[in-house]
Parts: structure tokens; sequence; C-alpha cells
């Protein structure tokens, strides 16, 4: 069966909610991350309010009209949140690095394979479909590096992790997209990050 990766914008998003929830549940709940499958309700109704973000833009794959992955993206504001995981980005990162390296730039959210869909190269076409736009080239994302899977995924395809670690109990770590112009600033490569 083929599978279709479509870019869609913040108005349609939510046509593929069924589907995303699904994903997100299957997803999320196995380890690193644990969640309790009853979560994705909860991010489904956080993707109706993400979807409002300044520069939003997803990514769907479906397979024979099942999603089978999603992407999630928006552009981080110039003031730099302090809400969710921001507040802890900022502090490892200082206020020059932040601003300079994720302020402006295009903030992968979220990113998610169904577990059978694993290994094909979704996760690459997903998280290309979702940077393609960023502006010149500035993209970054923050996941655990507990992550392995992810983590290898993100530097398969060029991404590189941040020195400095994010505190916190999640094992934070943020990385910088494969055109982003700090990323020979940022170091990292293969080191853990934390």
């Amino acid at each position: 069966m083929t599978t279709e990766v479509r870019t869609v914008q913040a108005g349609e998003v939510i046509r593929y909610a069924d589907g995303i929830r699904e994903v997100y549940a299957r997803a999320f709940s196995a380890p690193p991350w644990n969640e309790d499958p009853a979560g994705a309700d909860l991010y489904v109704e956080r993707l109706a309010r993400d979807a409002l973000r300044p520069g939003f833009t997803a990514a769907v794959a479906r397979a024979g009209g099942t999603v089978t992955g999603f992407a999630t993206a928006w552009i981080t504001p110039e003031v730099f949140p302090a809400d969710r995981s921001y507040g802890q980005v900022a502090e490892a990162l200082g206020e020059r690095r932040t601003r300079a390296w994720l302020c402006g730039a295009l903030e992968v959210n979220e990113l998610a394979v169904a577990p059978e869909a694993h290994g094909g190269g979704l996760g690459a076409a997903l998280l290309d479909a979702v940077t393609g736009t960023a502006p010149g080239g500035r993209c970054w994302l923050l996941t655990s590096v507990r992550a392995e899977a992810a983590l290898r995924l993100y530097e398969r395809t060029g991404w590189r992790r941040v020195d400095t670690p994010v505190p916190g109990k999640a094992a934070l770590v943020v990385l910088l997209g494969p055109r982003h112009p700090e990323r020979e600033e940022a170091g990292g490569g293969n080191g853990e990050g934390r």
C-alpha cells in the first residue's frame, strides 16, 4: 500500500483529528514517553489551538485513507515563551543563543509515526514536509535524550544536537535543523547533550 505525505494548513489539519489522535496515542504511550493514551484527546484539543499560531504548518501521512503519521510546526515568537519547556530551554541556552537560534525560527512541535509504519522513511518525509519552508533554513526541535530512535532519525537527516543540556527531569535536548546557520556553533553532533 502506498503512503502519501501531504502538507496541510491550519484550517485543514482538524479534518485528520481522529487519525492524529490514534497515531499520537500509540506513538507516545510507548517508552520513553509512557503517556496515558487518554492524553491523545488533550493533544487534539491543543492541536486546535496550536493551529492558530503564526506560521503553523502540518504534514499528514496516509495509507489507504488511514493516518499513519503526522508532524506539526510553527514559527517561534520573537518574544520567547516561558510556558511548557520553553523556560528550561531559555535557561540552558541563555538569552543571546535563544534569540539568535530559536526566535523567529520554525519549531517542530510534534512528529509521530504509527508503530507499524516505522523503518520506511516516513518520519524523515514528515520532517522534511514541515521544515521545507523554514525561514533561512532556521528550524529547531526539542526531544528527550531517552528517545533514542527519534534521535537516530534526526541525526541521520542532518539535525545537530546542541551541546548544552536542558535542565529538568525530562532529559531534553535541543536540535538545530540541517540548514540552520548556527549549527556549527551549537557543537554536539553525536554527543549526549546532557
